[in-house]
């Protein structure tokens, strides 16, 4: 069963009814009037994430009513999970499928803590949630499975978690799924044409390579993901200052992302094609570091100049990128943790998304608002272009100015894709920098379960 879940056993639960804020009133109109009295004398709101014990007729525990605030979403019933003591519940009121869906993922979501450092972990006993009437639990495992994966993989440290670990971690999942997997490492990446990754990963101990994961028929639909695996960014010779670097484990926060995605998609089994390309490197600082100044080549052709060590991101993606759109999947997915211009904009919450496909943005946005895990579009605009010209190469690695960073930022990417004609890149943070119901401080999937919407209501069979 998934954690913060437990199957029905036959025995006795508490009894849970959930409540919105702007259904209390109609809701306490059917209850009795004892209840009523005692929510009375508990001034209960319907806050989110507060509770009220109501007793039975022998003054026992009988139920517990608990408050989903104003909006109830699957980030409501996180709530409940973080707050309710210990115990058994089992949700009273009836629910739609896709409410009693919702219901159990937060409620599992909720149940993550990041504790693999601790030596004592928190002792509070967690409240566990049976599953309501009517929720899909393999929907809900395979996303909870999957979230976990990204958010552990974003807050393991660099120390334990570099290329050759992330390699790994890939490995050991497609293994789970039966999925093809192969690995090119350090000098045999110029051999086979991807000087680009080559080059920021140089200076590194642990050499730079590409994770190549293939899985499902080759008749089918092809689906490729792309994701940004610096497992630490010092910025190279333009080093980062210690606030820039605190966090910089997470800067591959798009190759968690795109794993988990790929996770979800064979555990599903989609019927796709689906292929995972994920250069990884470490931004490190040595006599092997490239410089400010120098002239890099990638697999199209195209040569970067590099303006600034810091912005390596774009650099591994250009050699993946061009190796993905080779060819010519039916959809290309790249996620990156890729500038702080794209956080300023948006904030740690929503996704930046660029797309020249307008049917594309407006699929996948509308469905990032269905699952909660918002992605908003921002513009490819082809008049800041010019911004991103070299006069010694034909690209610089960033832009002239301090002005849309993010969106110079997707327009260097988009230089390498060519041959395929409906592509999205997400500009993610993957991390949460407060705590809030369902999302701890540290990492997080963000766009993950968009896409996958995006993945099943166009290849998926009826998986809701």
């Amino acid at each position: 069963m998934v954690q913060g879940l437990v199957a029905d056993d036959g025995k006795a639960a508490i009894a849970l009814w959930p409540v919105a804020r702007s259904a209390l009133r109609t809701w306490r109109a059917d209850r009795d009037a004892g209840w009523q009295a005692w929510l009375d004398r508990s001034a209960f709101a319907a806050d989110l994430g507060s509770f009220v014990v109501l007793p039975d007729d022998g003054g026992a525990p009988g139920a517990v009513v608990v408050g989903l605030g104003d909006s109830p979403s699957l980030w409501s019933w996180a709530a409940l999970q973080a707050t309710l003591p210990a115990g058994v519940y089992a949700v009273a009121s009836p629910l739609d499928a896709a409410a009693a869906t919702e219901a159990a993922l937060g409620w599992a979501l909720g149940a993550y803590a990041y504790a693999r450092y601790r030596l004592a972990p928190s002792a509070r006993e967690t409240p566990l949630l049976r599953p309501p009437r009517g929720a899909d639990v393999e929907r809900v495992r395979r996303t909870v499975e999957a979230t976990f994966l990204a958010r552990d993989l974003i807050n393991c440290p660099a120390s334990e978690l570099g290329p050759s670990q992330l390699a790994e971690a890939a490995a050991e999942l497609g293994r789970r799924h039966g999925a093809t997997i192969s690995v090119t490492v350090g000098a045999d990446l110029l051999a086979r044409n991807f000087p680009a990754i080559y080059a920021v990963g140089a200076a590194a101990l642990d050499p730079p390579r590409l994770i190549d994961l293939r899985w499902g028929d080759p008749a089918r639909p092809k689906v490729t993901l792309v994701g940004k695996g610096v497992c630490f960014d010092s910025g190279g010779l333009n080093v980062k200052s210690l606030e820039s670097m605190r966090l910089m484990k997470k800067d591959m926060g798009g190759a968690a992302v795109v794993l988990g995605l790929a996770s979800m998609v064979m555990d599903a089994r989609l019927p796709v094609r689906l292929r995972v390309l994920i250069p990884a490197v470490e931004n490190a600082i040595s006599a092997g570091s490239y410089r400010p100044g120098d002239v890099v080549r990638t697999r199209k052709g195209l040569t970067i100049e590099i303006v600034n060590t810091d912005a390596e991101g774009r650099v591994i993606l250009a050699d993946a990128l061009a190796e993905a759109d080779s060819e010519a999947p039916d959809l290309l997915i790249e996620c990156s943790t890729l500038t702080g211009a794209a956080k300023l904009a948006l904030g740690n919450e929503v996704g930046s998304m660029f797309t020249p496909d307008d049917t594309l943005a407006a699929e996948l946005q509308a469905g990032s608002m269905r699952v909660h895990d918002p992605l908003w579009r921002m513009p490819l605009w082809a008049s800041y272009r010019k911004r991103i010209e070299s006069h010694v190469a034909d690209l610089a690695n960033m832009a002239d100015g301090n002005y849309a960073g993010a969106i110079t930022a997707a327009l260097f990417l988009e230089s390498f894709i060519e041959r395929t004609r409906s592509w999205v890149h997400l500009d993610m943070f993957a991390w949460n920098d407060r705590a809030v119901p369902g999302r701890p401080v540290g990492g997080e999937a963000t766009g993950m379960r968009a896409l996958y919407e995006l993945l099943d209501s166009r290849f998926g069979t009826a998986d809701r």
